[in-house]
């Protein structure tokens, strides 16, 4: 006997492969057969007819480790509404473990109340045993921030690491993989992590390609570097034979929207020379970011407080302004700030609106915003090309990712703002993509959605709709799915996603949310 049938659905089964009719049949955590099942016993039956059985979507690119929401929200009802089953955290250079001392989670979440957090572990081991312990909605695995380990070893101090240095980090990092962890993750745009130098990256690849894992990265430059920082990515790739992941792969600012050709260009040349590499990509032309990207590279070298104390030095303010022009690839004035620790009526103005308030300019608006906040603004912007959103989901190399976290849609009543690639992202390429543009094909899109993370990520069991594999579906109806979630008002669920299960139990039912917390921790 079944525990859930679902019945007369059509299959897009994650490999690519061209849809099919059939029935789905699911005991405990696991698909146990499909095909045709009529007249088969089950103790729960869904009809999936006129609509799409497919893997739940796992998305490679997600934040809400590091935003603290899985232990804030462990439902994370956004991330459930567009069909998501497992998220992929450790992004960006930032992961939650390992970690040398438990304090170094300050230095290392930004933008979390410190008194909500609890960490009792250290190792990468025992973050898995505390997490194995704990209820969400999702899936949840991570790869191991290399931020986190500079951090960790040589805290707030920006320096090449020395030989012996290098050594501890590479016995972290293996010894965290050995725990499970997924792979590296950096964030070479970030100060903490602009120092590392090209042996320190190089030994850390290498290291994750002994141990057959994945290394994502962060860019060091997304906007007018871009060619130079994808190509020192690609090199260090060449050099070790790690299996590399471009971090949500975008050009920002006008001026550089034609990079993105020769970016793809290169890496099509990179896969024909045999590196194994992929992009992730969101579906808006909007960015997020902490405002202090905004100053010139200078004035944020050695960490928040040097920068601070940079800011209100007047000998150096007028030097600031003027690289800040200088530096411009777009209008500042046009970024929405989405929150701060200054005051939660900033969110949702633009810097214009607030430096008209200051009678100020848009330059000194920021510095002041900046040090009135100590430096923890976060905006959101709107820099990127459509027209080469659309080209990276088309890639045959890109994976779908949301860059984002799992909310609830009354967040917004703190007088917050969040990108809306938290709430829309997959429900937006199926909606938007594939439905009304016709730029992608429905099986095309849910494997960039679902085998090709899994693979990339080298998780077992999960991504494709098949017989002894895990038991993570969305039913989603393709004439109705979409994103309702914009910048002005991102807290609206997705519609068209009518269930989602997570090991065999439904953690979306008929489009509402259920009780079900059966996510676990997933390592490889």
């Amino acid at each position: 006997m079944f525990d859930i049938l679902i019945k007369n659905g059509t299959i897009v089964d994650g490999t690519g492969r061209k849809s099919y009719r059939a029935d789905a049949g699911i005991e405990k955590d696991k698909i146990v057969k499909i095909g045709k099942l009529e007249g088969s016993r089950t103790r729960r039956e869904i009809d999936a007819g006129g609509k799409i059985v497919s893997p739940g979507f796992i998305d490679i690119h997600n934040h809400s480790d590091s935003y603290w929401r899985i232990f804030l929200e462990p439902s994370l009802p956004s991330l459930v509404y567009q069909g998501i089953t497992t998220v992929i955290g450790g992004n960006c250079g930032a992961s939650i473990a390992p970690l040398t001392d438990g304090r170094i989670i300050e230095s290392i979440q930004k933008w979390v109340d410190m008194r909500h957090v609890n960490v009792d572990w250290l190792s990468m081991a025992e973050f898995g045993e505390k997490m194995s312990t704990r209820k969400f909605a999702v899936n949840f695995g991570t790869l191991v921030g290399h931020g986190t380990l500079r951090r960790g070893l040589v805290l707030d101090e920006m320096r090449r690491l020395d030989k012996s240095e290098l050594k501890v980090l590479v016995r972290l990092l293996d010894q965290a993989m050995q725990s499970g962890a997924l792979g590296l993750s950096s964030g070479l745009a970030y100060s903490h992590e602009r120092k590392a130098g090209w042996d320190e990256i190089l030994e850390l690849a290498e290291t994750v390609k002994y141990q057959g894992k994945v290394y994502a990265t962060h860019l060091k430059n997304e906007s007018h570097n871009l060619i130079f920082a994808l190509e020192e990515a690609i090199d260090i790739a060449k050099d070790s034979g790690v299996s590399l992941e471009i971090s949500h792969l975008k050009a920002a600012g006008k001026e550089n929207w034609g990079l993105m050709d020769q970016a793809l260009e290169m890496i099509d040349k990179a896969r024909e020379e045999s590196v194994d590499i992929n992009f992730d990509v969101y579906p808006y032309t909007l960015t997020a970011s902490v405002l202090y990207f905004f100053l010139p590279d200078w004035a944020v070298e050695g960490g928040k407080q040097m920068m601070l104390k940079r800011l209100k030095a007047e000998s150096l303010r007028a030097k600031i302004i003027q690289d800040m022009r200088r530096k411009a690839e777009y209008d500042y004035g046009e970024a929405i700030v989405a929150s701060s620790s200054v005051s939660k009526t900033l969110a949702g103005r633009t810097l214009a609106e607030i430096a008209k308030g200051q009678e100020s300019t848009v330059e000194e608006a920021i510095i002041n915003l900046l040090l009135a906040s100590e430096g923890r603004v976060l905006i959101i912007s709107d820099c990127l090309s459509e027209e080469n959103v659309r080209k990276a989901l088309k890639h045959s190399l890109s994976i779908v990712a949301s860059d984002g976290a799992g909310y609830g849609d009354t967040y917004g009543k703190n007088g917050e703002l969040v990108h809306p690639r938290s709430f829309g992202t997959f429900p937006r390429v199926l909606g938007k993509y594939v439905r009304e543009e016709k730029a992608l094909e429905l099986e095309e899109a849910v494997r960039k959605m679902t085998s090709l993370p899994a693979r990339k990520c080298n998780i077992e069991n999960r991504g494709i709709l098949a017989k002894n594999y895990q038991a993570d579906i969305v039913i989603f109806d393709q004439d109705k799915i979409c994103d309702k979630a914009t910048a002005e008002n991102p807290f609206q669920y997705a519609e068209g996603v009518s269930e989602v299960i997570v090991n065999g139990k439904l953690a979306l039912s008929e489009g509402k949310l259920t009780e079900e917390l059966a996510g676990a921790f997933i390592t490889a």
